[in-house]
């Protein structure tokens, strides 16, 4: 059935822990006709050094994916709260691996919500963001999103 999404004009997103990553990169490699969005850039949910370790070594595996994006959203779902050093941690890594032009940006609202604003949250976002020059910031918050969603 994944194989059909591209004739439909469709993507999958992809929700999967660290642990899940190898296969769901094997699936990508099988289907490399198929767009897919990693939800949450990997679901970080282990906080531990060696559950860090294993997400991104995942996290890797995926973007050595070229049709494998990421989306940037829900980091404090395991936290529930909005941590800046977490949420500059997860970006980091996440366009280092995959590129700005394969990450996007999501708040994830109304799940947020429970634990903070939304104002809070896009701070902590374009803080995280700040590092990078000013094009690669728009592919995150803008450009990656409009063309994989044809937004």
């Amino acid at each position: 059935g994944l194989a059909r999404l591209p004739g439909l004009g469709l993507l999958f997103e992809l929700q999967v822990f660290a642990d899940q990553m190898e296969g769901a990169a094997a699936l990508a490699r099988a289907l490399p006709d198929v767009q897919f969005v990693l939800m949450h850039a990997g679901m970080l949910e282990d906080l531990s050094a060696a559950g860090r370790t294993a997400w991104r070594k995942g996290l890797a595996r995926l973007a050595a994916c070229p049709n494998v994006a990421t989306k940037i959203s829900a980091l404090g779902t395991f936290v529930h709260a909005v941590d800046p050093p977490l949420v500059t941690e997860v970006t980091a890594v996440a366009t280092d691996l995959f590129g700005p032009g394969r990450c996007c940006w999501g708040s994830n609202f109304p799940i947020e919500k429970l634990w903070t604003g939304y104002r809070r949250l896009l701070d902590a976002h374009l803080a995280a963001l700040a590092r990078l020059p000013a094009a690669d910031r728009q592919a995150v918050l803008h450009d990656t999103a409009a063309r994989l969603y044809r937004l």
